[in-house]
């Protein structure tokens, strides 16, 4: 781990020194949906960060709802009481335009998680001004999670997979679903027998795997992007009699109870996308646009956590000390 990923990781660690007062501005977080854990540790970030930069720090609740949180970023420029801004957008295309307002008036504006801009695999600038990029391509992390599969279905023939996705209303979740089954559609003895939505909450993913199972009661594999999904698909699962150990089941995002799940035997894999580290990151580059420091407007965050991405058994046996960086 180099020395710049070793002092985020230090300064997130120490959140609870909350610091000096504002001396520096503050900066607004305009969270996708603020009671969403991963969003809330992705403000513990970025809270960290600028503590130790001397910035104050305000959350926004974007209740996924886009056009809530398109205005309230022009609500926040309107005020001119934030010296920079980022954002977990709920529309990735749509939300460029107030963008491109903050920009207009010079005040730094990053995005986290997703790129902002029709290509949401381009972490580089598609808005021109925007300060940072700190996401994770979809297709690269989507596909390693489909090759694991297709590694698990190996032998297995047919390999029943349920899809549950977050919710296909959302651009990126339509990518990450289009190259799920892309993937696995390359292999004859793997049959996608359902897809579900979770909308990235335990509940509804109880609900459609209840739904799903009645009508496919055998299934070998649960691949999906969130940690909260598998949550309810397991309790599913336990439900209708069927072995948790028995179905490989992948998730997303890296919470503390997939990492626990996985070292327990019950879960297989979560592709991890690092909150902490990532709403530090983007909060350092926007600190060093305002203080006109060099900055970094692209963060792949497949590359820059703790440990490597895909996670499993291995992985976690390597690294002993990783706890995940939110909760479900």
């Amino acid at each position: 781990m180099n020395l710049f990923k070793k002092s985020i990781l230090a300064s997130v660690s120490a959140l609870a020194v909350v610091g000096t007062a504002s001396a520096e501005g503050t900066i607004a977080y305009f969270a996708a949906a603020s009671q969403n854990g991963f969003n809330q540790a992705t403000y513990e970030g970025i809270q960290a960060a600028a503590a130790d930069r001397g910035y104050d720090t305000e959350i926004f609740d974007g209740q996924f709802d886009a056009a809530r949180q398109y205005s309230q970023i022009e609500d926040a420029l309107a005020t001119g009481n934030f010296v920079g801004m980022i954002v977990a957008p709920n529309d990735s295309v749509g939300i460029a335009g107030a963008f491109e307002q903050v920009i207009a008036e010079d005040v730094p504006i990053g995005t986290v998680l997703f790129p902002v801009g029709p290509d949401l695999n381009l972490l580089e600038p598609q808005v021109e001004g925007i300060t940072v990029t700190a996401a994770s391509p979809p297709v690269a992390g989507a596909t390693t999670q489909a090759e694991a599969v297709v590694e698990h279905c190996a032998d297995i023939n047919p390999c029943r997979v349920v899809i549950i996705i977050g919710g296909k209303i959302f651009p990126f979740d339509n990518l990450r679903l289009e190259t799920f089954k892309r993937v696995l559609g390359e292999h004859d003895n793997i049959e996608v027998v359902a897809v579900g939505e979770g909308f990235y909450s335990p509940d509804p993913s109880l609900a459609a795997m209840t739904d799903i199972l009645q009508a496919n009661p055998e299934v070998d594999v649960v691949l999906s992007n969130a940690d909260q999904h598998l949550v309810g698909v397991e309790i599913a699962l336990k439900a209708a009699g069927i072995d948790v150990t028995g179905v490989y089941l992948s998730g997303g995002g890296a919470a503390s109870i997939a990492i626990d799940a996985i070292r327990e035997g019950r879960w297989d894999a979560t592709l991890a996308y690092f909150p902490k580290t990532m709403g530090a990151l983007a909060m350092q580059q926007i600190a060093n646009a305002i203080e006109g420091k060099p900055v970094t407007r692209a963060i792949n965050m497949d590359n820059e956590g703790p440990v490597q991405a895909m996670i499993d058994r291995t992985v976690l046996d390597a690294n002993p000390d990783f706890a995940g960086e939110w909760e479900q």
